[in-house]
């Protein structure tokens, strides 16, 4: 079992609460308006109700004036608890809408030790799910702490970007680049034709891409993000949680596979992370 497989495993299971067709109607049941709020809110709600400059800071890859079209406005729409019942009602109904009623206690609870283990410094989004309330039922618990895990990628990606001197609208750029995310992610990240340009411009400087194409030069580059990312994760785990790790595999990989199978997450998609 290769690490990919993990992280993408990761990935898909988490990624359920961005497909489901009911998402929309269900936060705006709480009085949010339409997806996009429900999206930025209920993902950083771990932290709090924290600011739209927190939230751009830690989502990186969206431009700062689409998180502030949902924040701080949310925050007073909605309670924040129950922006995270939610959520969690959403990924456990789309969840078990793709594996039945399949047993995952064991899995979650190898899931939650595992994110026990976890080194969470320079993590900040991660911390911040770990340190939510862990659901007693089974299915909830496994989508809880898979997140976790997803976030703290999440968060060794954007320092491995940040330190190789992409921002959000340049790492975006690279993805579309490379065939990694859809055509249309400038409009779903919210970068304007003009920033859109600019990063490509930044990426030409690098010698990443040529016009709106990656250069062979940017592949390789962008094939050692991943692997610096992968690094920055395996060093925030010891050599008993590699172990759990690897082990947890082995349940995870036939549940990302029901989730895709039952088209609860599409792809290609716009986390860029490719199918199971």
């Amino acid at each position: 079992m290769t690490t990919q497989e993990f992280w993408r495993s990761i990935e898909a299971i988490h990624d359920v609460v961005y497909f489901a067709p009911y998402a929309k109607e269900r936060y705006e049941a709480i009085g949010l308006k339409g997806f996009w709020m429900g999206y930025a809110a209920s993902r950083s709600a771990a932290l709090g109700t924290p600011s739209p400059e927190v939230v751009t800071a830690l989502f990186h890859g969206f431009a700062p004036g689409m998180i502030a079209r949902a924040l701080p406005d949310a925050w007073s729409m909605a309670d924040r608890d129950e922006i995270l019942q939610v959520r969690l009602g959403i990924a456990r109904d789309r969840v078990v809408e793709a594996i039945g009623d399949q047993d995952v206690t064991r899995t979650a609870d190898a899931a939650q030790r595992l994110v026990e283990q976890l080194d969470l410094a320079g993590r900040p989004l991660a911390a911040a799910h770990a340190s939510l309330p862990v659901p007693e039922d089974p299915v909830t618990r496994l989508w809880s702490a898979v997140t976790v895990l997803r976030e703290y990628r999440g968060d060794c990606h954007v320092a491995v970007l940040t330190a190789a001197g992409l921002g959000g609208a340049s790492a975006n750029a690279l993805a579309v680049a490379t065939g990694l995310v859809p055509p249309g992610q400038r409009e779903l990240r919210g970068w304007t034709e003009a920033e859109w340009a600019a990063a490509f411009d930044r990426l030409e400087q690098f010698g990443w891409a040529s016009g709106t194409e990656a250069t062979d030069t940017g592949r390789a580059a962008r094939a050692r993000l991943e692997d610096a990312t992968d690094r920055s994760c395996g060093a925030g785990l010891d050599q008993e949680a590699t172990a759990r790790a690897y082990a947890l595999s082995n349940d995870l990989l036939p549940i990302a596979r029901a989730v895709e199978a039952s088209g609860a997450v599409s792809y290609p998609n716009p986390t860029g992370v490719p199918r199971p």
